[in-house]
């Protein structure tokens, strides 16, 4: 009985001495943050804190006495309920471009010659509220009219930049510089095209190299002249080399880097307006049963070609042009890509071979050669070589924007 009381008694000891452990290390705990407990209903109860509304975007955070300051005012020219950080500026003076077209997201795989139905967004501006002299549309920000008066004078400052043409051992010489894979002075070209940010990279790649390495891929590659024609016209440049989706862009003899145009940033990609449909139920010319038994043929006739993602499809329309002679409907296997770079795709088809859009369907596209379709006559073959001195665009005639 004794060791029994013994051993009671020393795991009483024990468990008081745990308990008065656990109770003191909580006490600590609770002295060490206590110190550091900020109530958010005072703005000045801890040192060191303040509002982040009663700061000013120019004042230095790390300095103590900004911080300590418990009389400052806000400025007389900020507004109650604006915060310091906004994106509007009222001191600064908008940006002024001279360039005489109109500001895009994208200039190659667009049309603004056709006006949108309706938009997805409200026309908030992507160069943010006040930042260009340019109002935005809903999908572009037209050139003030002195400027578009002024494209004759655009032009010829554009060719004396470019100077005289290059010979040819200047262009063997930057062709061998700038053709290799490991360049520096490369810009991808995706499903985007040409695009307005894709503006000022090439100008910064101009301040230290006389040209610069653009690799095109995805749906853009399918009209190489269109994009051709948009990198000259947008940039001032000149292209002295094409193979195939690589494009040689050269900035000209006498640019200067400290008189580049002004081109401002776009911030953000706007949203893609809505536009009427691509494809109506019966096609036009033909009865409801005609277009059904044409879209039922197509899509189980056996696929002219598989695309993949982001490829390159610079003899795509040549393929077409050249099955269209022998069967009056075609299909092209389009799995894994993506929705909406495949009714690209189509669209362009349609434009450049010319033909009929019968239906998309589980990632396939049904095109019909029409009715008065001619097999013998002649279309220019796509060039590969780059000789041309210049570029058409193509205008997109059915959706004016494919972003």
């Amino acid at each position: 009985m004794k060791l029994v009381r013994l051993n009671m008694a020393t795991a009483g000891r024990g468990l008081r001495q745990q308990q008065t452990f656990h109770h003191n290390a909580l006490q600590s705990l609770f002295r060490t943050f206590s110190h550091n407990i900020v109530f958010w209903n005072d703005a000045h109860s801890g040192p060191g804190f303040q509002r982040c509304n009663d700061l000013k975007p120019s004042q230095n955070l790390s300095d103590p006495k900004t911080l300590n300051n418990k009389n400052h005012k806000k400025s007389s020219n900020e507004s109650p309920g604006q915060s310091p950080w906004s994106l509007e500026s009222k001191d600064k003076a908008p940006i002024i471009s001279s360039l005489p077209f109109d500001f895009q997201y994208s200039y190659s795989e667009s049309n603004p010659n056709i006006a949108p139905i309706g938009f997805r967004e409200k026309k908030f501006s992507p160069f943010g509220p006040g930042r260009i002299d340019r109002s935005w549309t809903g999908w572009s920000a037209p050139a003030p009219a002195p400027f578009k008066d002024n494209a004759d004078e655009y032009k010829k400052r554009r060719q004396e930049i470019l100077g005289e043409p290059l010979t040819e051992a200047e262009i063997g010489e930057l062709v061998e510089r700038y053709s290799r894979g490991n360049c520096d002075s490369q810009i991808n070209l995706g499903r985007g095209g040409v695009t307005h940010n894709m503006l000022v990279d090439i100008h910064n790649h101009w301040k230290r190299a006389e040209a610069v390495r653009i690799k095109c891929l995805g749906v853009p590659t399918i009209d190489m002249d269109n994009v051709c024609f948009h990198l000259e016209d947008k940039t001032g440049g000149k292209i002295i080399s094409r193979r195939t989706n690589i494009l040689i862009l050269y900035r000209g003899r006498h640019y200067d880097p400290k008189q580049r145009p002004v081109i401002p940033l776009m911030l953000w990609r706007p949203h893609e307006p809505i536009y009427p449909r691509l494809i109506n139920n019966v096609v036009d010319g033909l009865t409801f049963e005609e277009t059904k038994d044409l879209r039922n043929r197509g899509l189980n006739a056996p696929a002219l070609t598989k695309l993949t993602q982001n490829g390159c499809y610079v003899r795509l329309v040549q393929k077409v042009r050249d099955a269209f002679v022998q069967n009056e409907v075609l299909r092209i296997d389009c799995t894994g890509m993506e929705t909406s770079d495949y009714k690209k795709i189509g669209v362009k088809i349609r434009d450049l071979v010319p033909c009929v859009l019968l239906i998309f369907l589980d990632q396939q596209i049904v095109i019909w050669r029409g009715k008065n379709y001619d097999s013998t006559k002649a279309f220019p073959s796509e060039s590969l070589s780059g000789d041309k001195d210049s570029f058409s665009p193509h205008e997109t005639i059915g959706i004016p924007f494919l972003w």
